[in-house]
């Protein structure tokens, strides 16, 4: 019998899933629910079998619209009933200190996830309605919470701290905990083979950009490095965050424009980035314009590749060196332009793209630099549902989750 693994990435307004076969590695179905809670009509999207299926109607809240998903299953496939679901996994932001693994979701466990919301305000809350709506709706699956934090627990102590007070850092935890975690393991796991070389001993920078962005280094698949801290708001520029900025330009803000909390928040969060320098948060448009001579355009781009370009090079002083760079999210996979723009920069220390291979449209991982390169370069499609589907259904079929919490078994007759 086949099995299969129900991922929900459950936002504030929105709802994410797919169901994904655990053998294969395929997405067996897939969907989207959004506008939740809001006085315009909802949307639902409901992919099988290459068919998608789409309604509109008022979503009143999570349980609407998570019940509405599982009716989609039965009405138009495949039947949960009969799918080999061994576990619903949620994808979690941010699992502090608390989980720097997977965590079966107990009463306690999703408390916790609550009360990490202050670390990670746009997605704990959200994400953990989701878990407790799924568990209602599928009280005998276990619920798996899997973190984008957790990967990177492991850095070392020297890049987690930040140089900050340490009473205050540690009264309010505050220390660098990375996000993406769950798509950078996932992506430097399939780096060797891909490359044709062993994982030990490995440097490799990972580059997951796509409207959110984040850099890492890792040796041995072990991370090292990681461009985003507190929270998702550090490191790359962004398609509506800032990235790196000097922290006293709040105070600047505060003293001179007279902007609350609420309101920088939403400027560095929302309205900065991409969006903030050109109107538009998507690189394709970004780079439209660039094309067409817009001044704002081509500074946004400059802008956004410096600041990679920057980040790789930090990060090969602080390994040693760099065997290889992959690319992966939208960006990275999609955006031939920046990939160049990139490699470009890193001609003078041997680094040579195929112009060609770069030019290719294709969801295979694949190289892209030419055999006399001196890094090697790569692009690896990410897939986080199969990485949190796997970690799940390890979490579920064990019987017992890293913290002694024993998951109930699921009748499979």
């Amino acid at each position: 019998m086949a099995k299969t693994v129900l991922v929900i990435n459950s936002g504030s307004s929105s709802i994410k899933y797919q169901l994904v076969d655990l053998e294969s590695g395929e997405g067996l179905a897939s969907g989207l629910v959004e506008k939740i809670g809001e006085p315009i009509d909802g949307h639902y999207k409901h992919k099988y079998n290459g068919e998608a299926h789409e309604f509109e109607e008022p979503i009143a809240n999570h349980t609407v619209g998570l019940k509405k998903v599982l009716g989609f299953f039965k009405e138009f496939g495949p039947d949960l009933d009969e799918a080999g679901i061994v576990a619903v996994g949620h994808r979690v932001v941010q699992g502090g200190s608390i989980f720097p693994k997977p965590s079966l979701c107990t009463e306690e466990a999703i408390e916790n996830i609550k009360n990490l919301a202050v670390l990670a305000p746009l997605h704990n809350g959200p994400e953990a309605k989701g878990i407790e709506v799924m568990k209602s709706l599928m009280p005998d699956i276990p619920q798996i919470a899997v973190f984008d934090s957790s990967f990177f627990a492991q850095l070392p102590e020297a890049s987690s701290t930040y140089a900050l007070n340490k009473e205050v850092a540690k009264k309010y935890a505050i220390k660098r905990y990375g996000a993406h975690g769950t798509s950078h393991e996932y992506v430097g796991s399939v780096v060797p083979s891909v490359i044709g070389k062993p994982a030990e001993g490995l440097k490799q920078i990972v580059l997951h950009i796509g409207n959110g962005a984040s850099a890492s280094a890792q040796i041995s698949g072990k991370p090292v490095e990681t461009s985003m801290g507190l929270t998702p708001l550090e490191g790359l520029v962004m398609g509506g965050r800032t990235g790196d900025i000097d922290p006293a330009v709040v105070f600047h803000l505060i003293r001179n424009a007279h902007m609350n909390v609420d309101e920088l928040d939403t400027l560095f969060n929302k309205k900065s980035g991409l969006t903030g320098l050109t109107g538009y948060g998507d690189m394709r448009e970004v780079h439209r314009l660039a094309e067409e001579g817009n001044a704002d355009a081509k500074l946004a781009m400059d802008v956004y590749v410096h600041r990679i370009v920057g980040y790789i090079g930090n990060y090969t002083a602080q390994m040693g060196g760099v065997d290889v760079i992959t690319f992966t999210a939208g960006v990275g996979e999609n955006a031939y332009w920046v990939r160049k723009a990139v490699c470009d920069k890193l001609a003078p220390f041997g680094v040579k793209i195929d112009e060609e291979k770069n030019l290719e449209h294709s969801s295979e991982p694949r190289v892209i630099s030419t055999p006399d390169s001196s890094v090697i370069i790569a692009i690896v499609p990410t897939n986080e549902e199969l990485a949190i589907a796997r970690k799940a259904a390890a979490i579920a079929e064990a019987g017992k989750d890293s913290y002694g919490n024993v998951v109930e078994p699921v009748d499979e007759a």
